[in-house]
């Protein structure tokens, strides 16, 4: 007999606006599926949940992470569909979709989607964006950005009551087919550091481990990890970037658990030095003790001018660990994403995910703007410095003048015994080179399959081909390769505005059974800029209403838009001095155009519908 009191039961919504599904339609075809072509019919009687995402967005991973928990505990009427639309020219080549699918663990079906049809069908201008459809083939919501997942579960739970009384609901197994594990020593390797024994130490990231190899790059010495994704003395969550502090130790950025961990080659002790293993949000301590500071997505690490110098690709910043003082803090960048130089406080940079440090510059890759760019001093400040790179939407393979030389999506970089800098260019499978003396930019090996990081062994550099699952061993060659440029934007229509006044309406809706939360003042944010700065006359810089009217310059006919939006909701209960509440955000680059018969409104969906 069981005395459990029932479990509540969510009331079914009387009123949702509901909007019939477009069809599923990707040329790439379906992943995960058994060889089997979906359609939406497939889906009927079940909640299905379409997370419109790219594999190399930070936020996208994040989505992926939010969604694990929800997809088993709902897997018998949840089904979740990736479909994946691209925003570098890489993502769209299939082969390297498989490959993400694999190296981040989706366990759902994907839809590659390299045209961005099914993108355009359901009004999509966000990565990631998560579209909730309900058991009869109707959109019921769209959520753009993180922190969703539990407003989502709170409707699914009430989707699930709504169509279990209708008879409306399929429960049962989903169309998930697991593909056939491949064995290797590594699978999709991040970075790499040679120790001082002459080994090297990989970031095995796929597999949740550090491995050492032997001097040759190949034989595993030991491997460090359960192999289990975790957060324990035996155990990492999609390790990335490493570096050797001046006692012997490893510091490891521990990407997906939000932390870093210190490795000791000597005894094999692992120690967590900074994070909590929550992912910071808006709002929390920016320093401060560094076991108790949340971290967000930390891609690299890099040991200069006596601290620890951490890319955190989450929030579009530097930080610092201090081993002497046991802190952490912000080092440079703002939180918005983009390409903005300058005092190191005021500077905006893109998902970094790539450091390496010379005596007087820390190199960065800044892979959401194909950028090279470092941090000096100048007096007692710190600036930031652009070398190759424009903005978020500029990307090639072009060398020559570094004012007009390109990368794509570049992850790695390695400072190179001349003063020269190598760049991992992974999207454009190449190791490229910039020599600050002359400013100009080359290519010194090609070939190569998702390059992520590099290290320098005497006369040669070994390169982490991740796509390859292998470390390569390369000379340093005295001439440069000679590649055909080529230049690309990414391949989003633009929204055509029409002149004049534009209004900026951001959609949220706070959750069922939450409200915005103002008891310390307002709960929303929103923060416009352009590209170029001229398209706007009125409207930039930040404010805390979610609409804006923005004034378009008639001289401007083209550019983007970046809209930064952030809510805050907490549970409507007026009995719970402690209510949980939750951060919702997302950034936009709307790409438009203005002509005579253009739009007056652009709504972008943060949460709910647009009515």
């Amino acid at each position: 007999m069981n005395d459990a009191a029932p479990a509540h039961t969510p009331a079914p919504a009387t009123r949702r606006a509901r909007v019939r599904a477009p069809e599923l339609i990707g040329k790439g075809g379906w992943l995960n599926t058994g060889g089997k072509d979906l359609t939406l019919a497939d889906f009927r009687g079940r909640i299905l949940i379409l997370d419109f995402w790219t594999f190399c967005c930070i936020n996208c991973l994040h989505v992926l992470d939010e969604l694990r928990e929800l997809e088993e505990k709902h897997r018998d009427t949840v089904v979740i569909v990736g479909v994946h639309s691209p925003k570098f020219a890489h993502e769209a080549e299939h082969a390297a979709v498989v490959d993400a699918v694999e190296r981040y663990e989706v366990h759902h079906p994907v839809l590659d989607d390299p045209e961005l049809a099914t993108w355009k069908q359901y009004a999509v201008r966000a990565w990631p964006t998560l579209v909730v459809i309900d058991p009869e083939g109707y959109v019921v919501a769209q959520h753009a950005g993180e922190g969703h997942a539990h407003a989502i579960e709170r409707l699914v739970a009430e989707l699930e009551a709504e169509h279990a009384a209708k008879g409306t609901l399929r429960r049962g197994d989903g169309p998930y087919v697991a593909p056939e594990p491949v064995a290797s020593d590594l699978r999709f390797p991040g970075k790499a550091l040679l120790l001082p024994s002459g080994n090297f130490l990989v970031s095995d990231s796929t597999r949740h481990q550090l491995v050492e190899l032997g001097a040759d790059g190949e034989s595993v010495v030991r491997r460090i990890g359960s192999g289990e994704r975790g957060f324990t003395a035996d155990s990492f969550s999609e390790p990335q970037g490493l570096a050797l502090l001046p006692d012997g130790r490893v510091v490891v950025a521990d990407t997906v658990n939000h932390a870093l961990r210190t490795y000791d080659p000597a005894t094999g002790a692992v120690e967590t030095v900074a994070g909590t293993g929550r992912q910071w949000w808006q709002g929390s301590a920016t320093s401060g003790p560094a076991l108790e500071v949340d971290l967000s997505s930390p891609w690299d690490v890099a040991w200069w001018q006596g601290k620890v110098w951490i890319a955190m690709a989450g929030v579009h910043q530097l930080w610092t660990w201090d081993p002497g003082t046991g802190t952490v803090g912000v080092a440079a960048g703002t939180t918005n994403e983009g390409l903005v130089d300058g005092p190191a406080a005021e500077a905006w940079f893109a998902q970094p995910s790539g450091l390496a440090a010379t005596e007087d510059r820390l190199w960065v890759a800044d892979s959401e703007t194909s950028a090279l760019r470092y941090l000096e001093r100048e007096g007692e400040e710190y600036v930031v410095r652009t070398a190759v790179g424009t903005g978020l939407f500029d990307f090639g393979h072009r060398d020559g003048d570094a004012a007009q030389a390109l990368l794509q999506h570049p992850l790695g970089v390695t400072a190179l015994p001349d003063g020269s800098v190598a760049v991992c260019d992974t999207y454009n499978h190449a190791l490229r080179r910039f020599d600050p003396a002359a400013e100009e930019v080359s290519t010194l090996a090609t070939d190569l399959r998702e390059p992520s990081d590099a290290v320098l062994v005497g006369g040669d550099i070994v390169v982490v081909e991740s796509a390859r699952h292998r470390l390569t061993r390369l000379r340093l060659p005295e001439e440069a390769v000679r590649v055909d440029a080529v230049a690309h934007r990414t391949q989003r229509a633009a929204t055509e505005v029409a002149p004049g006044t534009l209004r900026l309406d951001v959609v949220f809706q706070a959750p069922s059974g939450q409200k915005l939360d103002t008891r310390y003042g307002p709960s929303t944010r929103l923060l416009v800029s352009s590209t170029p700065p001229g398209l706007l006359l009125a409207g930039e810089g930040p404010g805390t209403d979610l609409f804006r009217d923005l004034t378009l310059n008639p001289e401007v006919t083209e550019g983007v838009l970046h809209v930064s939006a952030m809510a805050a909701s907490c549970d409507d209960d007026p009995a719970n001095e402690y209510p949980a509440c939750h951060v919702h955000q997302q950034d936009w680059g709307v790409p438009v155009t203005v002509t005579a018969d253009g739009t007056a409104r652009l709504p972008l969906v943060l949460a709910g519908m647009d009515a």
